[in-house]
């Protein structure tokens, strides 16, 4: 399942963001992958434990605890600290799938990885080309998000970023591990809760809803992994 979560940052939040990142000091991308994703990815990025990386992260971090949509969607168990890249004068990420485990700077935990998350911080406008382009069983679909917006996706997913022609695109982009392993499992578990939102509202806690509600949270006890 991939998602366009709106509005995860605002207006401000994204202007702070953009404003630190611009005095960031960044470094070549390939740090933080394998040797597949090193053959491929040109772009810079954070240091993961700059003192910017960690700041503009917490905010994020804080936003995502207050996004019912992304918690919906994501059952979130761990979220790994948001990382910065950026790409500009032809940088590119070719295909590639993401690592199936994180783990953590200076720490002993690891997070499996169930969910990608790119947080874009760029407006459409600012730049051309850049598209995030995700291969699912489903297509090929692209991705250019208005700044403050993000798109979640599996981490299975095949996945690249299109060459940046003009201007700079900068993203946050982070890992995490769900609640529910199974993707399929968690889609469901998505499309019931958004159902039963919709009937509330319009209905209120009838019988049925009531209901729903009680088979959401019995699938939810049954799958989830804690």
């Amino acid at each position: 399942m991939m998602l366009h979560i709106p509005q995860v940052l605002n207006a401000d939040q994204v202007t702070h963001a953009r404003t630190e990142l611009a005095r960031a000091d960044w470094v070549d991308g390939k740090v933080t992958v394998g040797a597949q994703g090193a053959g491929v990815k040109r772009n810079r990025q954070l240091p993961e434990r700059s003192p910017i990386a960690i700041q503009l992260g917490a905010i994020i971090l804080a936003a995502l605890k207050e996004n019912g949509l992304f918690f919906s969607a994501a059952l979130p168990k761990k979220t790994i600290a948001p990382l910065f890249n950026s790409y500009e004068g032809g940088e590119h990420y070719g295909l590639h799938v993401d690592g199936s485990v994180r783990h953590l700077p200076d720490s002993e935990i690891s997070i499996r990885t169930d969910l990608s998350s790119t947080l874009f911080l760029s407006d459409p406008d600012d730049y051309d080309g850049g598209e995030l382009v995700v291969v699912d069983t489903y297509g090929t679909h692209e991705v250019k998000l208005p700044a403050g917006d993000l798109i979640l996706y599996p981490s299975t997913s095949l996945h690249r970023v299109e060459p940046v022609t003009r201007g700079a695109r900068v993203c946050s982009f982070f890992w995490t591990q769900s609640m529910i392993r199974n993707d399929w499992q968690r889609s469901m578990l998505f499309e019931l809760d958004q159902n039963i939102t919709s009937l509330r509202a319009r209905i209120g806690d009838t019988q049925e809803v009531l209901s729903l509600t009680g088979h959401y949270h019995n699938l939810l006890r049954q799958w989830a992994e804690l």
